[in-house]
This record gives structure tokens, C-alpha cells and sequence, in this order.
């Protein structure tokens, strides 16, 4: 069972902009990625990540290559549930052969984030940005610490809110489940997982194909 902690981040000004600066870069390499996603039929995140890296990283520098595998992951995420799950008007059995219908990433999507562009310990967090990282002291509550302490983190996501606070998410599992680091695991997770979510995330638009 998966535990779900929220951490809100208290910005200065500069910070803020820096954060607004990342999240608007990560949602337009989403976006570049979509079309091949529609295009292809094809959104396994291992299949993805062949097909697009290197291309990815030569048109978006300065986002690292971390953060553009994280936006690859995003991508496979949500194709899950906009074109896997029975709920879905773009479910894949309910469209005719050829183009899907486009997904378009707005700037108030989410940045994922992982143990490669974000470290916290001793209450020090320090996350990746685009020009440089970014330094916070984040105070827990004793079930926090313990879940972090005994928990296996799955999954980083920073979002705002509509009244633009920046807030952190980490989502934390089974400390005795398996890693799915290497390409084959992720692969075999993708197949048998089921769909994420009966509704199509709110910071992304569906494009019909005309």
C-alpha cells in the first residue's frame, strides 16, 4: 500500500520564478513528445525513450537528462489512462485506425521528479532546476519522518495550486518491493499495470484529430 506525503514549498520571489520557469520547460518537452505518441500508437516509456532521447536532449539542453526522462515517463503515464483505461472517450477501442487524438500538456503540469534531480535528508531538500539547484529546509511531523525512513519512494511530483503555492508530492511504497530501474522491469510494469486513473489529468487537453 502506498502512502502519500505533501510537502508545500514557501517560495521567495525568485524561487517561485524559477519553479514557473522549470515547470513551463517540462510541459513543452511533453508536448514534443505527444505527437509521436499519436502518430505512432506507441507509449511504452522504454519504446519512447529509444525513439526520442537523444533527439529530446539535443532540442531541450537545459533541462538535463534526467528531467527529460521524467517527461517521457509523464507522457507514458497519462497515454495510460487517456488511451488504455474502459472509462476514457480515447480509448483505443472506440477510435478508428490511424492518428489518435493529439494530448497537449498545459504550463500548470506537474514535474516529476526522482533520486537523480532530487535529494532530501535531515530535513534539507535540494531539487533540479534549469539553472541550478535549489535549496529548502522542510520540517516533518513524526509519521512523515517514519514513512520516509521506512518507505521505498516511488514516485516525486511538484504542482500549483490555484493559488499558485508550489507544492511536493512523494508517493512512497513497499520497502521490500522490487526496483524497476533497469529498462527490462520498467517494460514488464508497463504491460501488466493496470491503467492510472479513470479521468484525464485536468492539466492536459485532448486534441481530436481533424
Amino acid at each position: 500500500m502506498n502512502i502519500v506525503i505533501r510537502l508545500p514549498l514557501n517560495t521567495n520571489a525568485e524561487q517561485h520564478a524559477r519553479l514557473l520557469a522549470l515547470q513551463q520547460a517540462f510541459a513543452q518537452v511533453c508536448n514534443a513528445i505527444t505527437p509521436v505518441v499519436s502518430q505512432t500508437r506507441v507509449w511504452n516509456r522504454v519504446a519512447l525513450h529509444h525513439m526520442l532521447y537523444k533527439q529530446l536532449r539535443e532540442q531541450f539542453p537545459a533541462l538535463g537528462s534526467q528531467l527529460v526522462c521524467n517527461a517521457i515517463y509523464a507522457v507514458s503515464r497519462v497515454s495510460r489512462s487517456v488511451y488504455q483505461h474502459p472509462a476514457s472517450p480515447f480509448n483505443l477501442s472506440r477510435l478508428p485506425a490511424g492518428a489518435l487524438p493529439t494530448m497537449r500538456f498545459v504550463d500548470t503540469s506537474p514535474v516529476y521528479f526522482d533520486r537523480h534531480t532530487l535529494s532530501f535528508r535531515d530535513g534539507k531538500l535540494s531539487l533540479f532546476t534549469l539553472d541550478g539547484r535549489m535549496r529548502f529546509d522542510l520540517t516533518l511531523k513524526p509519521a512523515e519522518e517514519a514513512a520516509f525512513r521506512e518507505g521505498k519512494l516511488r514516485e516525486v511530483m511538484l504542482s500549483r495550486e490555484a493559488g499558485g503555492r508550489f507544492v511536493l508530492r512523494f508517493t512512497l511504497g513497499d520497502p521490500q518491493a522490487p526496483d524497476a530501474d533497469e529498462p527490462e522491469e520498467a517494460a514488464l510494469a508497463e504491460k501488466t499495470a493496470a491503467p492510472s486513473g479513470s479521468e484525464i489529468p485536468e492539466y492536459v487537453l485532448v486534441e481530436e484529430v481533424e
